[in-house]
Protein backbone atom coordinates (compact mmCIF):
# COMPACT_ATOMS: atom_id res chain seq x y z
CA UNK A 1 0.00 0.00 0.00
CA UNK A 2 2.80 2.46 0.87
CA UNK A 3 4.40 1.93 -2.54
CA UNK A 4 1.10 2.54 -4.26
CA UNK A 5 0.88 6.01 -2.70
CA UNK A 6 4.42 6.98 -3.67
CA UNK A 7 6.92 5.82 -1.05
CA UNK A 8 10.45 5.43 -2.47
CA UNK A 9 11.31 2.62 -0.09
CA UNK A 10 9.07 0.56 2.14
CA UNK A 11 10.34 -1.61 4.96
CA UNK A 12 8.19 -4.41 6.31
CA UNK A 13 8.95 -4.38 10.01
CA UNK A 14 8.02 -8.07 10.26
CA UNK A 15 10.78 -8.94 7.78
CA UNK A 16 13.53 -6.39 8.46
CA UNK A 17 14.68 -4.31 11.40
CA UNK A 18 15.94 -1.18 9.66
CA UNK A 19 17.54 0.05 12.88
CA UNK A 20 19.97 -2.88 12.68
CA UNK A 21 21.29 -2.16 9.17
CA UNK A 22 23.83 0.43 8.11
CA UNK A 23 21.37 2.57 6.15
CA UNK A 24 20.79 6.22 6.93
CA UNK A 25 17.49 7.85 6.14
CA UNK A 26 16.56 11.42 5.21
CA UNK A 27 12.98 10.96 6.38
CA UNK A 28 11.38 8.44 8.68
CA UNK A 29 7.60 8.55 8.85
CA UNK A 30 6.86 6.24 11.76
CA UNK A 31 3.26 5.25 11.17
CA UNK A 32 3.23 2.40 13.66
CA UNK A 33 6.62 2.92 15.23
CA UNK A 34 7.88 0.26 17.56
CA UNK A 35 11.42 1.42 18.37
CA UNK A 36 12.52 3.89 21.06
CA UNK A 37 13.03 7.38 19.67
CA UNK A 38 16.82 7.17 20.10
CA UNK A 39 16.94 4.20 17.69
CA UNK A 40 15.29 6.35 15.04
CA UNK A 41 17.70 9.20 15.78
CA UNK A 42 20.67 6.89 15.28
CA UNK A 43 19.63 5.87 11.74
CA UNK A 44 18.75 9.35 10.51
CA UNK A 45 21.10 11.07 8.09
CA UNK A 46 22.84 14.16 9.55
CA UNK A 47 20.03 16.46 8.40
CA UNK A 48 17.31 13.78 8.68
CA UNK A 49 13.75 14.23 9.85
CA UNK A 50 11.69 11.84 11.98
CA UNK A 51 7.93 12.28 12.24
CA UNK A 52 5.95 10.02 14.54
CA UNK A 53 2.35 9.59 13.43
CA UNK A 54 1.29 6.54 15.39
CA UNK A 55 2.46 3.84 17.72
CA UNK A 56 2.19 3.02 21.38
CA UNK A 57 1.55 5.59 24.07
CA UNK A 58 5.22 5.29 25.11
CA UNK A 59 6.35 6.23 21.60
CA UNK A 60 3.91 9.11 21.40
CA UNK A 61 5.18 10.51 24.72
CA UNK A 62 8.81 10.04 23.66
CA UNK A 63 8.19 12.02 20.48
CA UNK A 64 6.29 14.74 22.34
CA UNK A 65 8.76 15.06 25.23
CA UNK A 66 12.16 14.09 23.80
CA UNK A 67 11.66 15.11 20.17
CA UNK A 68 11.92 18.88 20.77
CA UNK A 69 14.99 18.45 22.99
CA UNK A 70 16.76 16.23 20.44
CA UNK A 71 15.90 18.72 17.68
CA UNK A 72 17.40 21.62 19.66
CA UNK A 73 20.67 19.81 20.36
CA UNK A 74 21.63 18.82 16.82
CA UNK A 75 20.82 18.98 13.14
CA UNK A 76 18.34 16.10 13.17
CA UNK A 77 14.69 17.03 13.56
CA UNK A 78 12.32 14.82 15.52
CA UNK A 79 8.67 15.50 16.17
CA UNK A 80 5.19 14.14 16.48
CA UNK A 81 2.74 14.96 13.72
CA UNK A 82 0.52 16.47 16.40
CA UNK A 83 3.15 19.12 17.21
CA UNK A 84 3.99 20.20 13.66
CA UNK A 85 2.98 23.80 13.09
CA UNK A 86 0.83 24.28 10.02
CA UNK A 87 0.95 27.35 7.86
CA UNK A 88 -1.08 28.54 4.91
CA UNK A 89 1.57 27.89 2.24
CA UNK A 90 2.02 24.27 3.41
CA UNK A 91 -1.73 23.73 3.38
CA UNK A 92 -2.03 25.19 -0.13
CA UNK A 93 0.83 22.95 -1.31
CA UNK A 94 -0.90 19.94 0.21
CA UNK A 95 -4.18 20.95 -1.46
CA UNK A 96 -2.38 21.07 -4.84
CA UNK A 97 -0.87 17.63 -4.30
CA UNK A 98 -4.27 16.18 -3.36
CA UNK A 99 -6.02 17.78 -6.34
CA UNK A 100 -3.30 16.52 -8.72
CA UNK A 101 -3.68 13.00 -7.35
CA UNK A 102 -0.05 12.96 -6.17
CA UNK A 103 -1.15 12.33 -2.59
CA UNK A 104 -3.97 9.88 -2.12
CA UNK A 105 -5.42 9.44 1.36
CA UNK A 106 -5.85 5.82 2.35
CA UNK A 107 -8.94 5.04 4.40
CA UNK A 108 -8.93 1.66 6.10
CA UNK A 109 -12.29 1.66 7.88
CA UNK A 110 -15.22 3.92 8.61
CA UNK A 111 -17.23 3.86 11.81
CA UNK A 112 -20.28 5.83 12.84
CA UNK A 113 -20.06 7.98 15.95
CA UNK A 114 -22.07 5.34 17.85
CA UNK A 115 -19.31 2.79 17.03
CA UNK A 116 -16.46 4.90 18.38
CA UNK A 117 -15.54 2.34 21.06
CA UNK A 118 -15.08 -0.32 18.39
CA UNK A 119 -13.03 2.12 16.28
CA UNK A 120 -10.64 2.79 19.18
CA UNK A 121 -10.40 -0.93 19.86
CA UNK A 122 -9.44 -1.50 16.23
CA UNK A 123 -6.85 1.27 16.35
CA UNK A 124 -5.45 -0.15 19.58
CA UNK A 125 -4.69 -3.43 17.83
CA UNK A 126 -2.05 -1.52 15.84
CA UNK A 127 -2.76 -3.01 12.42
CA UNK A 128 -4.75 -0.28 10.68
CA UNK A 129 -3.66 -0.01 7.04
CA UNK A 130 -4.84 3.56 6.62
CA UNK A 131 -6.89 6.15 8.40
CA UNK A 132 -9.85 5.16 10.53
CA UNK A 133 -12.70 7.58 9.96
CA UNK A 134 -15.53 8.47 12.36
CA UNK A 135 -18.59 9.69 10.48
CA UNK A 136 -21.08 12.06 12.03
CA UNK A 137 -24.47 12.39 10.47
CA UNK A 138 -26.28 15.71 10.75
CA UNK A 139 -30.04 15.97 10.89
CA UNK A 140 -30.89 19.26 9.24
CA UNK A 141 -34.57 19.49 10.05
Amino acid sequence: MARSIGADRVIDYTQEDFCQNEGRYDLILAVNGYHPILDYRRVLSPEGIYVQTGGSMAQIFQALLLGPFISMTGSKKMSSLGTVKQNQSDLLFMKELLEAGKVVPVIDKRYSLSEITEAFRYLGEGHARGKVIITVEHNNK
